[in-house]
């Protein structure tokens, strides 16, 4: 795909530039109490916050404001507060309490054996998306997870990217293992594909707490979704 190795060049720091393909739908969801119970898409999640967007109306909600709501996914949900940060058209930025019972609430409801268990096999299931041409093996669980396997035109795999919330982890064929931390998601709508084109910094040195992560990740996909050869593969090349 285009794109994929561009450069953000900054004064202080060279960041990166990947842009993959995006999924329309989004099963995460946030029941907010503040307004008006207004269902919103979560859209990016992590330990430490979320960012929200309602597919239409007005939510009411304002820089600074208190929230409250249930994180709704599949049959599980976990109660949050937070603090919005900022608030621009349909989409908020959210910061959850710091309390202790919070941040235990959230930590469990993350834990990398329930976004495991969460993932779906886009490449298997006809959801209606167009899979780019050298896409072996997409897998995602909504806001907190994806993976994206590529295949050279022989069909042995090429590359490989691991989102888990904020982290990235990539192997590519001739260039090894990085690691980085996602700076920003954008949307980018072409005639052919939604895509996210998505900004990271990558890190000095190999992230063993990400690649640690991303083992374990893949370790707890179902053979069905992603076949051994690939896993026994992705995992040998995080262990490089």
């Amino acid at each position: 795909m285009p794109g994929h190795l561009n450069l953000v060049e900054s004064d202080f720091e060279k960041l990166e530039k990947r842009v993959l393909p995006r999924f329309p739908f989004c099963y995460l969801t946030f029941k907010c109490s503040n307004s008006l119970n207004h269902i919103f898409e979560v859209k990016d999640i992590s330990f430490s916050g979320m960012q929200l967007s309602l597919k239409n109306g007005e939510h009411g909600i304002k820089q600074n404001d208190n929230i409250h709501g249930l994180i709704h996914w599949g049959p599980r949900e976990v109660e949050i507060t937070g603090n919005v940060k900022w608030s621009k058209g349909l989409r908020v930025g959210v910061e959850f309490s710091t309390s202790a019972n919070s941040r235990e609430e959230i930590d469990n409801f993350l834990k990398i054996d329930s976004l495991a268990e969460h993932l779906k096999p886009v490449h298997l299931v006809d959801y209606g998306v167009d899979l780019p041409v050298k896409l072996k093996y997409w897998l995602r669980a909504d806001g907190p997870v994806e993976i994206f396997v590529w295949q050279h035109d022989d069909g042995e795999l090429s590359k490989f990217q691991i989102l888990i919330m904020e982290n990235f982890v990539e192997w590519e064929d001739g260039k090894g293992l990085k690691t980085a931390r996602v700076i920003s998601k954008r949307d980018v709508d072409t005639p052919l594909i939604s895509e996210d084109e998505i900004v990271f910094k990558i890190d000095p040195s190999i992230d063993d707490i990400k690649v640690g992560r991303a083992a374990k990740l893949i370790s707890g996909i179902r053979d069905a979704y992603l076949p051994e050869r690939a896993a026994n593969f992705i995992s040998m090349k995080l262990r490089s």
